[in-house]
């Protein structure tokens, strides 16, 4: 796994990790405009400009697109890293269930590759990841935003990704 796949599992997994929360199952993908993450998914760029991010994304692609309960969601990513990624890099993580934010948190990320089983330091260049996750059965309805906006040690910025979806009737 890559750093590519980290990032995307700690955005997904989250919310699912965190009180069984998840943003999949009869979504509705808002916001969705030119600030779109390239591939078959619901994640926009956070800002107009990705010039200067460390990781540029290829494509993100979620199979199925969107997630179905109770089924496993695959992951497949690939992106190039402008440079390496050493212990102390964290993931402001933030992420609200309506206008209600459920979390709000400062991840280390380096801890958080061992979800995907990685760890620091990650070496610059190519980037290819895949990432099998079970979705849960059961999913609140509602709108959720979640928002993940990755640093360095330096803060220099690595990414930043969001989506806002609805789900459910």
């Amino acid at each position: 796994m890559k750093l590519s796949s980290a990032l995307l599992t700690l955005l997904l997994s989250s919310l699912v990790a965190s009180q069984k929360l998840s943003f999949f199952a009869g979504q509705t993908v808002l916001d969705n405009n030119d600030l779109s993450v390239p591939g078959d998914n619901p994640l926009t760029f956070c800002v107009d400009t990705t010039e200067g991010d460390i990781l540029a994304i290829d494509h993100v692609d979620l199979k199925p697109n969107p997630p179905v309960p109770g089924q496993t969601l695959t992951i497949e990513a690939t992106g190039t890293l402008s440079e390496m990624v050493e212990e102390g890099a964290y993931v402001n993580l933030e992420v609200k269930y309506g206008l209600i934010r459920i979390i709000n948190q400062k991840t280390d990320l380096c801890d958080a590759l061992g979800n995907v089983d990685r760890e620091c330091p990650v070496d610059e260049g190519e980037l290819v990841f895949t990432k099998d996750l079970d979705i849960p059965n059961q999913i609140p309805p509602g709108k959720y935003t979640v928002l993940a906006d990755v640093f360095t040690k330096d803060k220099k910025k690595i990414t930043c990704l969001q989506a806002s979806v609805v789900f459910g009737s």
